[in-house]
């Protein structure tokens, strides 16, 4: 479903955007509209990949190490 949106933007930056919309071969309407679904689209990609870097976090990482051994053993004297 599609909803109608008024917004008011300066008459310099109007006309600009009709300029730029037509080079496109698209409406304003149709400018703004996509801009939205893109800027929606990349938050939510944001929102995706750092829910999954904070599951890698806690989940934590096997770096196969173990600790060696005692000082004394690593400076034999």
């Amino acid at each position: 479903m599609k909803t109608n949106v008024t917004l008011k933007s300066e008459n310099d930056l109007l006309r600009e955007a009709r300029v730029v919309a037509a080079e496109q071969g698209t409406s304003i309407s149709a400018l703004r509209s996509t801009r939205l679904e893109q800027s929606v689209r990349e938050r939510r990609r944001y929102h995706q990949a750092r829910q999954r870097a904070v599951a890698r976090l806690r989940a934590g990482f096997d770096l196969h190490w173990s600790p060696s051994g005692s000082r004394d053993e690593l400076h034999e004297r």
